[in-house]
């Protein structure tokens, strides 16, 4: 019983394979099958699927911060870039007059209009979260931001991956629970 959840089978990221009995009965040889026995490996099973959820609830919490996270770090991104693209064209036509003219994000419901003239822009100011802004260099700032999308996407493609294998575990631990009652149901029939 021991070994049938301890499985050395896991995904990347270590999340267990759930276990699959083909023969019910296979699970009470030797034990003399009794309440006591029955009800330790239902209520493993049951634990085993609990956590199965949990660990999906997680993933999807997970699932949406990243999400929301990913299109305000491209969004950034891009507007460091088009800065920075327009400081080099800038230095090719030496004109002083272009200025850009950019719609932010106060707070969820407020926006506001800020001009910016680019040959003049040094730094950027970026949030990190948790009410931290720090004010990096353009191209440092280019260059953590390209940093932090490529590992948000990694982070939500393994995120879809294990969700997807939470998905097929989190059956095969209904199936089996559903197998496990019918069995004792068919024992008691078959004892009475």
């Amino acid at each position: 019983m021991d070994t049938l959840f301890n499985s050395t089978k896991t995904n990347p990221r270590g999340i267990p394979e759930a276990p699959f009995v083909e023969d019910i009965s296979v699970l009470f040889k030797g034990t003399g099958k009794n309440d006591n026995d029955f009800q330790l490996i239902f209520n493993r099973f049951q634990e085993r699927l609990q956590k199965y959820k949990f660990m999906q609830e997680s993933k999807q919490v997970t699932l949406k911060q990243l999400n929301t996270r990913i299109p305000e770090i491209s969004q950034s991104l891009k507007i460091c870039q088009l800065i920075k693209q327009q400081q080099q064209g800038d230095k090719e036509k030496e004109e002083e007059d272009d200025k850009m003219l950019f719609n932010y994000s106060l707070n969820d419901t407020l926006y506001t209009k800020a001009t910016v003239k680019p040959s003049e822009v040094k730094n950027v100011g970026l949030w990190l979260g948790a009410d931290i802004m720090l004010e990096y260099p353009l191209n440092e700032a280019i260059e953590l931001l390209e940093n932090k999308l490529n590992d948000s996407n990694v982070s939500l493609k393994e995120c879809k991956e294990d969700l997807e294998f939470l998905r097929e575990n989190i059956t095969t631990m209904e199936v089996m629970c559903a197998r496990l009652y019918n069995w004792d149901v068919e024992q008691r029939r078959n004892n009475k």
